[in-house]
């Protein structure tokens, strides 16, 4: 994970924590380590971010019959996610926010092509009910051997296993109008303030905010331990 892709994380699991009433544990997708422990099988290829296919282990990595989600590392929340708690049901394996729209920008703002697919950002955010057959069916073999648009277009299950969230749980930033209010959870899924060259997004201070009170945090525990 490079630093922009670093930094974009723990601003996001700072907002998570800092949030957050309960426990709650939040972990990175790391492609090598899960390759190490022969979790990730698959051979390399060309996807954004190196968490495009390994987001699908998450159930399997929670081991548990609770609810675990995923989400992307280019999110910012400015509320408790385990509200989400009290919205989902047992009889759904999925919870997502079921977007329908055309990208507005052609190039994200690293430079990679901005591509459009069905149910596209539908993945960026999910909610997997641990104890739901179609979810422990989701082994690493699966998603090991599977295409990636069997697994990002949901093909695993059938539309009557997935709930659906509000915009508010993956407010697509840029895509979107502006609320007056913050959502949940806002995506900076064309590129974020911790690109030099796009500060001027929607909830961009905010997240700058957020950037700061970690990095704060930080300096205070490693002067702590000095």
């Amino acid at each position: 994970m490079g630093f922009r892709e670093d930094i974009a994380w723990q601003v996001c699991r700072h907002s998570i924590t800092r949030h957050t009433r309960g426990d709650v544990e939040i972990y990175p997708l790391k492609q090598p380590t899960l390759r190490e422990l022969g979790l990730y099988t698959r051979t390399a290829d060309k996807a954004t971010t190196e968490f495009s296919i390994t987001r699908f282990l998450t159930p399997y990595l929670a081991a548990h019959d609770g609810w675990s989600i995923f989400v992307d590392c280019d999110f910012l929340l400015s509320g408790d996610v385990t509200k989400l708690l009290d919205i989902v049901s047992s009889d759904k394996a999925l919870y997502c926010v079921q977007h329908d729209y055309t990208p507005a920008n052609a190039v994200k703002m690293d430079g990679k092509e901005q591509t459009t697919y069905p149910r596209k950002n539908w993945s960026s955010f999910m909610a997997f009910n641990g104890a739901h057959p179609k979810v422990k069916a989701l082994t690493p073999a699966v998603v090991n051997s599977s295409s990636p648009a069997y697994l990002h277009r949901f093909n695993w299950l059938e539309d009557e296993d997935m709930g659906a969230l509000d915009l508010e749980w993956n407010f697509l930033e840029g895509e979107y109008a502006k609320p007056d209010q913050m959502p949940m959870c806002v995506h900076y899924t064309n590129g974020g303030p911790w690109f030099e060259n796009w500060q001027d997004v929607d909830f961009g201070n905010e997240w700058r905010t957020e950037r700061d009170m970690y990095l704060a945090s930080t300096q205070a525990s490693e002067q702590a331990a000095e």
